[in-house]
């Protein structure tokens, strides 16, 4: 599970993983010495001075998760970089990340045609469509019902490519998000227009290099799900 609450990545790993970090070689794989802080909750409080860099947390409990979720909320994190939360117990420590959002429910989609991805410019920022699921509806079907009416493209849906969490305030209540996202297929693409109604300025078909750049101005949720759909197939 990976959650960007203040679009800061907190990612949990089992006590296995967070095992093979002392002897990880790889390159790819990251070990203890990829991190600038190492807190054990089962030895020392977690406090707000340790939000700096890459920081790793292991044993964690449910009153670790609230822990830092309160520090988030409340302290100066301008300089954390990201959180791995090492759990003893991931559906207790799923459920303490939840508690004080209100969860709703999204879908949406990576959009290919021939080389190049989808983009959407919305609120200042490139983002890729999606939206909140209607009573009833799969994940899928409201990830195509999303993409088609922010963008006017036809599409044809494909695999999952991954789950995001993250925050965000709505009329003073806390949000969490979950959103399931899907590589897709344009179909046709002759009519494409923003939603304007949903202050989409203006849609982009970006080559690979195009997508990483114009991502730079984008949140960190969206960085990862196109860094996730970029590990099984890359777009040159």
């Amino acid at each position: 599970m990976i959650v960007f609450i203040n679009d800061q990545p907190i990612r949990l790993i089992g006590p296995k993983a967070a095992a093979q970090l002392t002897g990880s070689t790889s390159s790819s794989q990251p070990s203890f010495t990829d991190y600038d802080e190492i807190v054990d909750a089962r030895l020392e409080a977690l406090r707000a001075e340790s939000l700096h860099g890459h920081l790793l947390i292991l044993n964690a409990n449910p009153a670790t998760v609230s822990k830092l979720l309160t520090l988030l909320q409340r302290s100066e994190t301008s300089n954390l970089l990201s959180v791995t939360l090492g759990w003893l117990d991931k559906e207790a420590c799923e459920e303490a990340i939840k508690k004080p959002f209100k969860v709703i429910k999204a879908a949406g989609g990576v959009v290919y045609k021939d080389d190049k991805i989808l983009l959407m410019f919305r609120r200042g920022v490139w983002d890729l469509p999606k939206g909140k699921l209607d009573p009833g509806e799969s994940s899928k079907e409201g990830a195509v019902r999303e993409v088609e009416e922010e963008t006017n493209v036809e599409v044809a849906v494909g695999e999952r490519i991954c789950t995001t969490w993250h925050t965000y305030t709505l009329n003073g209540s806390r949000i969490l998000k979950r959103t399931r996202w899907y590589r897709m297929a344009a179909l046709d693409d002759s009519r494409m227009t923003p939603q304007q109604d949903e202050d989409i300025e203006k849609l982009a078909w970006l080559n690979w290099r195009e997508t990483k750049l114009a991502l730079t101005n984008s949140f960190s949720s969206i960085r990862y799900v196109i860094d996730e759909a970029g590990r099984e197939q890359k777009v040159e």
